[in-house]
């Protein structure tokens, strides 16, 4: 084999895990804010899932547990059963109108349409100030999603904590800067955040160059 074709074998290969990658469920936690219980209108802590991949994901029977990282402590994420590709929901801890009161406080209206809002509630998980660690299950209880934090922001106005890289099992610190990542400030001027977040078109971009590199070798494959 050439050194030619061995670096063709090489690329195609490298495109096939890339783009098998994208293909598989890629639902991350981008966004955080464990200081809105006692520090925001809402009362409630939230964080943000977003679908990086380029297919819908059914997250019926998923849950979500703190720094015990237990699927068998891990309480169920209520009202959304399916994110879209690039869609990004919210998560809060509370009922349906707690929900409501989130998209009144960020978005001035409760029946903001592009916002989708679910739920969590029980007992065993409270997002801690002082730091902790966000675990996402799916129904099976194979985790699909984990970011640790630090202590979170203790001053007017509060800023979640920013990973619209969607980058997994990390510790989180960089936090919400208005004008940075659609990050903005509430009307009250008491929070910062860019809840509703979705991927740049780049990553987008990357996925179809992807799949069409692979639908390339295969056409010359078969030649």
């Amino acid at each position: 084999m050439s050194l030619r074709s061995a670096l063709s074998l090489s690329t195609v290969f490298s495109a096939l895990v890339l783009t098998a990658t994208a293909a598989t469920a890629q639902v991350r936690i981008t966004e955080v804010a464990p200081w809105s219980s006692g520090n925001s209108v809402v009362s409630a802590d939230w964080f943000e899932l977003t679908n990086f991949g380029n297919a819908a994901v059914n997250i019926a029977g998923w849950k979500v547990d703190d720094s015990s990282n237990a699927f068998a402590s891990a309480i169920n994420l209520s009202g959304v059963s399916t994110i879209g590709a690039g869609q990004s929901v919210i998560f809060i801890e509370g009922s349906a109108a707690t929900a409501s009161s989130f998209r009144s406080n960020w978005f001035g209206s409760p029946s903001f349409a592009g916002v989708v809002v679910g739920t969590y509630s029980g007992a065993g998980i409270g997002l801690g100030t002082g730091g902790d660690s966000l675990n996402i299950f799916n129904a099976a209880g194979a985790l699909q999603a984990r970011v640790d934090f630090g202590a979170s922001d203790a001053s007017s106005p509060f800023q979640t904590f920013d990973n619209s890289a969607g980058l997994n099992n990390v510790l989180l610190g960089t936090l919400s800067t208005a004008g940075t990542n659609g990050a903005f400030v509430i009307a009250s001027g008491l929070e910062i955040g860019s809840p509703s977040l979705v991927p740049e078109p780049e990553t987008y971009a990357m996925l179809l160059a992807g799949l069409g590199l692979i639908g390339a070798a295969t056409r010359r494959r078969k030649a």
